[in-house]
């Protein structure tokens, strides 16, 4: 058996630095395909580097004569300098594919082409991780677990590398990684590998260096569009986080009209020319950079947009503005000179735009003596903080990122929940009030509808039985302006705890009497059928159910207020309207949707086609059971790995944290507790059927108290909250390091040849559970996902026992 081999110490090493490169590769990706695609492709990334992998472990799988422990050494070096190369290669390729978000066949094909150019260099990640663990059986607790701690540390060097280096110099930085592994590995194999491998990974090193300067000073050599394809020559500031890219572009030489989504179309005709820039996150999402010297008369006009209809009728007030942006909103509070201005930014390159490369032109707004900047997320901040206020505002919050920690763990999801504006209002002056801006279509003002929705739920959990004092809404209908149905509005929900007076009104009123807006929810009336169902009816429930999106109010568990589209209602003919206003959001969802079932269709093939054509009919007899096992473990994984990051998300106030502690705590945890994975024996004290029981115990009590757990976190230091996760998820991560290498020890007893294929099942596996999670959370909310999870192990450890006597009557 190949099992009496034993890896050398540069294979370990070698296995590491692959793992490391790969895992900063997948996460790289969902980044890049959130500025060169949309952002709802990220869920791409992650898919096709899963399923690349995969797709590596059935080669291993269908070429044993070729994949040899004898030759293991030369393989995996060649794999892993192959990963490098194709890396590079595909990826070049990979931009001058061209990208329409529209669906039809040509784009579909195109798309297509793009993801399997994508997904090459995985395959040879994959022949790479295979060999590795599949030749040297009983090592692999010790492989397994190098490989684990490698993506774990890839997680961090990748929030470094974006931040130091940008997109395009860290892709160069993958390859070098990849490259010194291949030279690891061939320090077993011939001298012509190892010269070869050295001396391209000292070209891959110089060449990342080099480029990183290149990168900093926006003359970068490979070069990461938008979707437009805007060039990037053209742009005064680019900066790429984990998060996020972050450029500004506009003309600095000549003053332009004033911009302003919830300006009044009356004074559109007077508006003041002044200096702006335009600050874009990733692709779609963009705020106005405004020139301010001190002079706030010269920004009158703020005084007339619909979003800024708060400071009408609280003066000399506390503010707390979330999302910063380009200052727009900070710029308003000090129009209306208002006492004091807090502005609460979760992305730093946001705020550095601002402050420091354009300071000059913005006034240094962090220097005004009335305004106090904070780079962290807003919920987590105003939890924690001390200070009451008499306003706190959200205009417009939705950067339509995908974080690099998946596609669907968004922070804006975090504010609008009935949780967060409960935490909101608590931290409200009596009188004070939230005002949160919104698009509102006049075709179906869903996300206006959704707003009143969760207002009126946010206001039943602090003791409001009435809301029809407490909601004003207001909308400016001609923002965009494009004609009739076409055309958008913005809506401006104006909440407090207190009933608004007679005066609020009365001033409101003649606010919008004099701007040309509209009332369409107050104490005296609703402008619409379905605002006075939504805002003034006993129970909303019925027309909830009625009505073609979901308005319902999202909560903590199911924090997805922008994405509407009931999956039963996938095909409907006005859900699928190209022309509905909503369109954008709901092609998310059904995007999602197709990617499921193309990715069960592919782990589907994984299953079958390997049974097909290399398995011999007596070597699964008896072993169907590990089939289950390996399938069942790569589900559960990835439910509880995805659904931690979103639940915990919310605790740890940013989406950094999500890699930096959630992903590698779980990963470093995982490795430990593959490494440890040697002591359970089924003659020991910790048998496998027990290691498993355990687990599964342990994550059936994590699932219980971890909501009581985040509500007395909730208003703790950042230290504290981020211990306290890393403590738990360690020990989660011990315990979901055992099941794979026991697995891998019984199959390497049994049925050895079909070890390459169960790792493929297992990776397949993880494949579907990383679109799969996300649908279940869409549709039943983040803890139904973590349960499937556990449900998963609870399957596992049904087809344990028959895997482990198999295993022990095969070798006794």
């Amino acid at each position: 058996m190949s099992g009496t081999s034993s890896p050398k110490p540069s294979t370990y090493a070698g296995l590491f630095f692959v793992t490391l490169a790969t895992l900063m590769h997948e996460i790289l990706l969902t980044r890049i395909f959130s500025v060169a695609m949309w952002y709802h492709f990220a869920f791409m990334a992650i898919s096709v580097a899963m399923f690349g992998m995969t797709a590596g472990a059935i080669v291993v799988y269908l070429r044993p004569k070729t994949f040899t422990v004898e030759r293991a050494s030369q393989q995996l070096s060649r794999a892993a300098f192959a990963y490098a190369v194709s890396l590079v290669i595909c990826f070049l390729i990979y931009l001058q594919i061209p990208f329409d978000p529209a669906a039809n066949t040509e784009t579909v094909m195109l798309w297509a082409l793009g993801f399997v150019v994508i997904a090459i260099p995985f395959v040879f990640s994959g022949i790479t991780v295979a060999v590795a663990l599949t030749k040297f059986p009983n090592h692999v607790n010790r492989l397994y677990a190098a490989d684990l701690i490698g993506a774990a540390l890839g997680c961090l060097l990748l929030i470094l590398t974006l931040e130091v280096a940008g997109a395009s110099t860290s892709l160069l930085i993958v390859a070098a990684l990849a490259t010194v592994g291949a030279a690891l590995f061939a320090l077993n194999a011939d001298k012509g590998l190892r010269r070869i491998t050295t001396w391209s990974a000292v070209a891959f090193v110089a060449f990342a260096g080099w480029h990183g300067v290149l990168e900093r000073s926006n003359r970068q050599i490979i070069e990461i569009r938008d979707v437009l394809k805007n060039p990037t020559k053209d742009l005064h500031y680019i900066r790429w986080n984990s998060h996020s890219r972050v450029v500004v572009a506009g003309n600095l030489d000549r003053p332009t009209p004033a911009t302003g989504w919830g300006l009044s179309y009356k004074t559109n005709a007077q508006r003041a020319h002044i200096r702006q820039l335009v600050l874009v996150i990733d692709s779609f999402a963009a705020t106005p950079i405004t020139e301010f010297d001190g002079d706030t008369e010269k920004l009158w006009y703020l005084k007339d947009d619909v979003t800024n209809m708060v400071h009408h009728i609280r003066s000399d007030a506390d503010v707390a503005i979330v999302g910063v942006g380009g200052g727009r909103d900070v710029l308003s509070a000090l129009v209306f000179d208002q006492k004091s201005v807090l502005g609460v930014e979760l992305n730093q390159n946001v705020l550095r735009a601002i402050t420091e490369d354009f300071g000059e032109f913005t006034g240094h707004l962090d220097k005004h003596p009335k305004v106090t900047l904070a780079v962290d997320e807003a919920r987590s901040y105003i939890t924690r903080s001390e200070k009451r206020f008499d306003v706190i505002q959200l205009s417009l919050i939705d950067t339509f990122a995908a974080t690099a920690a998946g596609a669907l763990v968004l922070a804006e999801h975090g504010l609008y929940t009935r949780d967060a504006w409960r935490t909101f209002l608590e931290r409200l002056k009596p009188g004070g009030v939230l005002t949160v801006s919104r698009w509102f279509y006049p075709a179906r003002p869903a996300e206006a509808l959704r707003l009143v929705s969760l207002a009126r739920a946010a206001l039943a959990d602090i003791g409001v039985e009435n809301p029809r004092r407490h909601i004003i809404l207001v909308k400016a209908p001609k923002a965009n302006g494009m004609p009739g149905q076409l055309g958008s509005g913005v809506a401006n929900l104006l909440l407090s705890r207190d009933p608004f007076t007679a005066e609020d009104l009365a001033i409101v009123k003649r606010e919008t009497a004099r701007l040309g807006f509209e009332v369409v929810v107050s104490a005296e009336e609703a402008e619409h059928p379905s605002f006075q169902e939504v805002a003034w009816s006993d129970d909303p429930s019925d027309f909830y159910e009625s009505y073609p999106l979901d308005l319902s109010p999202p909560d903590d568990n199911r924090p997805f207020f922008f994405n509407m589209l009931r999956f039963e209602d996938i095909g409907d003919s006005l859900a699928a309207n190209m022309l509905d206003p909503n369109h954008g959001q709901l092609k998310a969802v059904r995007l999602l949707v197709g990617l499921l079932i193309v990715v069960a269709v592919l782990t589907l093939l994984c299953i079958v086609v390997p049974l097909v054509l290399a398995t011999k009919k007596g070597v699964l007899r008896g072993n169907w059971s590990l089939l289950t096992f390996f399938m069942a473990i790569g589900l559960g994984f990835m439910f509880i790995e995805m659904s931690q990051m979103q639940r915990l998300m919310i605790m740890l106030g940013h989406p950094t944290y999500a890699l930096s502690v959630v992903l590698f705590t779980l990963l470093v945890g995982t490795g430990t507790g593959s490494f440890l994975s040697s002591r359970v024996r089924e003659d020991g004290r910790l048998t496998p059927r027990v290691a498993l029981g355990s687990l599964t115990a342990f994550l059936v009590a994590f699932g219980l108290l971890t909501p009581y757990l985040v509500d007395a976190l909730s208003a703790s230091t950042n230290l504290v909250r981020i211990a306290t996760t890393a403590s738990i998820l360690f020990v989660a991560g011990i315990l979901l390091g055992l099941p794979f290498p026991l697995g891998m020890r019984a199959a390497s007893n049994r049925a050895e040849e079909l070890m390459p294929w169960l790792w493929g099942i297992n990776g397949a596996a993880s494949v579907l559970c990383t679109v799969l999670a996300a649908v279940v959370a869409l549709s039943f909310g983040i803890s139904a996902s973590f349960w499937a999870g556990v449900a998963c192990y609870v399957v596992a450890l049904a087809a344990l026992p028959r895997t482990i006597t198999k295993s022990v009557a095969a070798t006794s």
